[in-house]
């Protein structure tokens, strides 16, 4: 098959990388100069996309990240470059439109538990851009769309969590978070091309929701630091499950996200 990559970034080349390997013709979409052999690169505007004079194209994967996590940002990024993919692809014969979305758009924040059948309910304006988005291509390919809801995406650094466990001597409440190894999304993304009646959306997660100031409290023991204190018994955040994953018997590589952080602090500093 020839698929085509919209958004080339950390995730992406995983994913083309893994499908090359499997036989298939790969085409990607960038900003920037890309230097894979294993793929054909093509600089463009996706605003601007033009496709007519690429071979006809099967399968689609659009991962876009915004530069910036403000509402103009996620508009322009993710909303306003729908109807131009839709019309650059109208002359091939799409098979599935894989769009990486967000877990943004589940509004809950007092500690509920989120799965696939959970509605999306946004609660700020990023998230709601993120649900017009899955309408629209929902609208345009409402028989080969197929949305995928990641969770926090982590594995390449944990620079961020570092630097707020030595920074923090308190944190404000109780707060859920979850997150998706790079490699297990990455292996889910390219298993979707197995899948042959694929759900309308999945939850992309590792199951195992974490308050975030045990995590940064973790952190904090394996640097010699004084361990935070909790200000309060507020509960904020959501547990997610990815139902959907699990009842397909996809397995994760990458379930115990404290040995994964363990292998880059160690990977950073080999003393």
């Amino acid at each position: 098959m020839h698929i085509l990559f919209i958004g080339y970034g950390k995730t992406s080349r995983r994913v083309a990388k893994q499908l090359f390997e499997q036989g298939h013709q790969i085409s990607t979409i960038s900003q920037s100069p890309k230097t894979d052999s294993f793929a054909t690169h093509l600089i463009q505007d996706v605003h601007q996309l033009d496709l007519t004079a690429v071979p006809p194209i099967d399968w689609v994967y659009v991962l876009l990240s915004p530069k910036q996590s403000t509402v103009e940002g996620y508009q322009q990024t993710y909303l306003d470059s729908v109807q131009p993919i839709v019309a650059a692809l109208k002359q091939h014969p799409v098979k599935r439109i894989m769009v990486v979305s967000s877990t943004r758009g589940y509004g809950q924040d007092s500690g509920e538990i989120v799965d696939d059948e959970t509605k999306i309910h946004p609660n700020d304006a990023q998230g709601k851009i993120l649900q017009q988005m899955e309408q629209a291509y929902f609208t345009a390919y409402p028989e080969q769309s197929t949305i995928i809801r990641p969770s926090g995406i982590y594995g390449t650094s944990v620079a961020r969590l570092q630097k707020m466990a030595a920074s923090m001597t308190c944190y404000p409440n109780l707060h859920w978070s979850n997150r998706i190894h790079i490699e297990d999304l990455s292996r889910f993304l390219s298993h979707m091309i197995h899948v042959e009646h694929p759900e309308s959306s999945y939850i992309v997660t590792d199951n195992q929701p974490k308050l975030l100031h045990e995590i940064l409290q973790w952190f904090q023991q394996q640097l010699g630091l004084p361990l935070l204190q909790v200000e309060s018994e507020q509960v904020t955040g959501k547990k997610l499950y990815a139902t959907r994953m699990q009842k397909m018997g996809f397995e994760l590589e990458h379930p115990d996200c404290y040995e994964d952080y363990l292998g880059v602090m160690r990977k950073n500093n080999p003393s």
